[in-house]
């Protein structure tokens, strides 16, 4: 289908998606919603491919980011709710782009605030990680390619944008890539609920890793014997743990320097 591209408004185009073979998304991930849409349009370094929006969100998107990089294609929500589900809240955006690219693990720079993963699979905590670790402006979020979940969809979207800020670095072995930080001189610093040692007596110290598990089963045996230090959260009340993304949160407002 050809577009008209001489101005925003008269790049529009009604047509929805073709329902016989529909695009092919291989090689790209998908944004749907508000925060990550508009944080991938804003970001140079993302690569588009197809942009559908219902016209309030069209107008909505003009208004806010003006002349867009990318022709946008304007379909009816209920186009949107046939790619994505009929329960992912779309707010009338729809991205296919390119993933970002990652730094490179032994490129990590010697001053990093690093969180790692150990198998959380779960897309909305590790989504939701994203958004605090954007907060904190965390250099990058370093998991393993097995036992965790890819950066598009139901994770972008709990990430609210946070996706374009904080990259995920990818290594085989994430006990080996502990070790190898500790060699380079970070801290790593792991939760547990069951910890000798509650966080607020922790000393932060920089360059860090926060080493996070996996609501339930925690981190590995062995990914414990790779970190410093073992801390748990003490709460007054009643519920004595949170969720992993929460405990990410207050562990890095604890530790990391607000700047």
């Amino acid at each position: 289908m050809t577009m008209k591209r001489t101005a925003p408004r008269d790049r529009r185009s009604r047509s929805g998606p073709d329902r016989r073979t529909g695009p092919s998304t291989e090689g790209r991930i998908v944004l749907y919603g508000w925060h990550p849409v508009t944080e991938a349009l804003r970001n140079p370094g993302r690569g588009l491919h197809r942009l559908l929006a219902t016209e309030n969100a069209l107008a909505r998107l003009e208004t806010e980011l003006g002349e867009l990089r990318i022709a946008p294609q304007m379909v009816r929500p209920g186009e949107i709710s046939a790619l994505v589900g009929p329960d992912a809240v779309h707010q009338g955006l729809y991205l296919e782009a390119e993933p970002l690219r990652a730094p490179a693990f032994d490129a990590l720079p010697d001053d990093a605030v690093l969180l790692a993963l150990d198998q959380i699979t779960d897309p909305h905590n590790v989504g939701a990680i994203v958004r605090t670790a954007a907060a904190f402006n965390v250099t990058a979020i370093v998991t393993t390619a097995r036992h965790s979940p890819a950066a598009t969809g139901v994770l972008a979207k709990s990430a609210s944008g946070g996706l374009e800020h904080v990259p995920f670095v990818t290594v085989r072995n994430l006990a080996e890539a502990l070790i190898d930080l500790g060699e380079r001189g970070f801290t790593r610093i792991g939760l547990d609920s069951e910890a000798p040692i509650p966080l607020d007596q922790v000393t932060p110290a920089h360059p860090l890793v926060i080493v996070l598990g996996a609501e339930g089963k925690g981190l590995r045996q062995r990914t414990r014997e790779c970190c410093d230090v073992m801390a748990r959260l003490d709460f007054p009340g009643a519920i004595k743990s949170l969720n992993v993304s929460n405990a990410a949160a207050i562990t890095l407002y604890a530790l990391v320097p607000r700047r």
